[in-house]
């Protein structure tokens, strides 16, 4: 009975160890890849059709506005999906040789693509902004980076400030998906970060048609 608990007991800790010491700093690579590309798949979101004077062509366009901006956005989610997926082989690897938990994996992926969401809507209000394509790509990775690393200064800063700043950054909602975790309160920050960057981009848009 001592020897089948023990067993039970290293069978979990070998899972733990794979999710902590593979699995976990693998979706953290790949949102760090995520945090570099994202400015780049997005930018012409917009600031291409700008720049080539076709912007006014697609407002005047039967299709309601907030139905482009939503196509964009979906458009350049399967491209970060398709991304996401054929830079899994590690991860698929690991189902290959061992048994690895399988709830950090799904919930894993999870919060790399709503991070990935984020990262797009971002993007897409940028490039919304300019008809440069390099500028709407600095500013896409400057914000993105920002909200990344603001959570830093949560231990530095006094309870109520560092609370704030740590519910700000992405990085803190997207490592308690990484560990299995999944929470009301991620979910709505996730949400309502996308909704509010496509929202921006709407009203920039929308501003402009009447220029």
């Amino acid at each position: 009975m001592q020897s089948m608990q023990s067993g039970q007991f290293q069978q979990m800790g070998i899972a733990l160890n794979v999710n902590e010491m593979v699995i976990e700093p693998s979706f953290q690579n790949m949102a760090v890849v995520l945090l570099l590309i994202i400015p780049i798949v997005t930018m012409r979101s917009f600031a291409e059709e700008k720049k080539s004077k076709t912007f006014r062509l697609l407002l005047s366009s039967p299709i309601h506005l907030k139905e482009i901006i939503w196509g964009k956005f979906l458009a350049c989610m399967i491209v970060i999906t398709l991304m996401v997926l054929i830079s899994s082989y590690s991860i698929g690897f690991l189902f290959m040789i061992g048994e690895p938990d399988v709830g950090p994996v799904l919930t894993g992926y999870l919060g790399i693509l709503l991070t990935a969401g984020c990262y797009v809507s971002v993007g897409i209000f940028a490039s919304s902004l300019t008809e440069n394509q390099i500028v709407a790509a600095v500013i896409t990775f400057g914000f993105s980076l920002f909200m990344w690393v603001i959570g830093w200064g949560a231990q530095a800063a006094n309870s109520t400030t560092g609370q704030v700043l740590e519910y700000l950054s992405i990085i803190e909602h997207m490592d308690r998906f990484l560990k299995g975790m999944i929470e009301t309160s991620d979910l709505a920050y996730y949400l309502s970060f996308i909704i509010f960057g496509l929202f921006l981009c709407y009203r920039t848009l929308d501003s402009n048609r009447w220029r």
